[in-house]
């Protein structure tokens, strides 16, 4: 088993006892700091940034050297799946994501291939493998994939939606077709997860970005049944130590007890949600995650360690919370106030671990 000089996050994602919360940011790796900039301008664009296993290594390690953070997530994109299907992934200025080649038809879904993570997504393992060697044991690596919901929106909708409307259409008016994609999809995301882990990631989460979008029942059909079906075929042990798996559904506070039934480890929270609310509800079977709001860190660094500490005293004494921002940190943060947060959390939450 490889020694960890820092293990707090995976302690307390298994809700072992800590000496201090630990603390990471969703898209801690990115625009809001220069250095990374600069990194992107010199790979041309950010799937060049993604398939080069170096950059990407570099990439991931920039906030740790900035911030005493608890835990690297590898540096990568949810897209990297249906890329590797043949969907003609690009990215447009402004635009966002888009795909040349969106899902239209069952045909479309019967063609998709189900990627090899070693072969057509290999970049992803050279950059786990190498992230994890730099890292030299300092903190334990997050690995990552988007919910086959989540995968299937953009796949379906070719780029990012506002409305959802194709999706949504599939959804009520074919739904054997969906439900097809969504298996394959599921398929896809076990084994590439399963290859991360192998490949060096300590812990790994599924981003279910767009199952706030569905209705309650629509959710447990399109999104949640699915990710229940990768919680059930992760490597959940592997080199001496449990992997922890975390499950984040945006706008998805009203779902955490079926969310928690899954059998995940712990569960994501955005900012829509009170933190004691959310450990009265599930606080004795998972682990919580979050959920400051990251429009939070314009605030001054006083207004900054007030929130910390509200959130804090929401979540109350022991282990079982993992410190962060209710969605990813946004590219106009000042890294000083990043900072502010970091520190505050690990000098404020030391009392809770007594």
């Amino acid at each position: 088993m490889s020694e960890l000089k820092n293990d707090r996050y995976l302690r307390a994602l298994l809700k072992q006892p800590v000496d201090a919360t630990p603390v990471w940011m969703m898209r801690q790796a990115g625009r809001y700091l220069p250095e990374y900039r600069a990194l992107r301008a010199e790979a041309g664009d950010f799937m060049s940034l993604c398939k080069n296993a170096e950059l990407a290594c570099e990439v991931t390690l920039q906030p740790l050297r900035r911030f005493p953070l608890d835990a690297a997530i590898l540096f990568s994109d949810i897209l990297t799946i249906p890329d590797a299907m043949g969907l003609g992934l690009h990215f447009e200025t402004g635009e966002g994501p888009r795909f040349e080649r969106p899902i239209m038809d069952m045909r479309d879904v019967v063609n998709l291939p189900i990627p090899d993570p070693e072969q057509e997504l290999g970049y992803v393992m050279n950059a786990v493998r190498t992230i994890r060697r730099e890292l030299k044991g300092e903190v334990p690596l997050i690995g990552f994939s988007g919910s086959p919901w989540t995968l299937a929106t953009y796949m379906v909708e070719g780029g990012s939606s506002k409305t959802f409307g194709k999706i949504k259409k599939m959804a009520f008016a074919e739904p054997e077709i969906l439900h097809m994609l969504l298996d394959k999809l599921a398929d896809s995301v076990i084994l590439y997860l399963n290859a991360q882990i192998k490949a060096g990631a300590q812990s790994v989460m599924i981003f279910d970005t767009w199952g706030g979008i569905l209705t309650p029942r629509d959710y447990r059909e399109f999104s949640l049944g699915y990710m229940d079906k990768i919680v059930a075929g992760l490597i959940r042990e592997y080199d001496g130590r449990k992997v922890p798996v975390t499950l984040f559904t945006k706008n998805g506070g009203m779902w955490l007890e079926a969310m928690a039934a899954t059998g995940c480890d712990a569960l994501g929270l955005d900012w829509t949600i009170d933190i004691a609310d959310a450990k009265a509800r599930v606080g004795d079977k998972v682990a919580l995650q979050g959920n400051m709001d990251p429009a939070m860190l314009h605030a001054s660094p006083e207004r900054i360690r007030q929130e910390v500490q509200k959130i804090l005293d929401g979540f109350g004494q022991g282990s079982g919370h993992v410190f962060n921002l209710g969605h990813g940190i946004t590219p106009d943060v000042d890294p000083e106030n990043a900072g502010a947060f970091i520190n505050s959390v690990h000098e404020l939450s030391r009392l809770y671990h007594l």
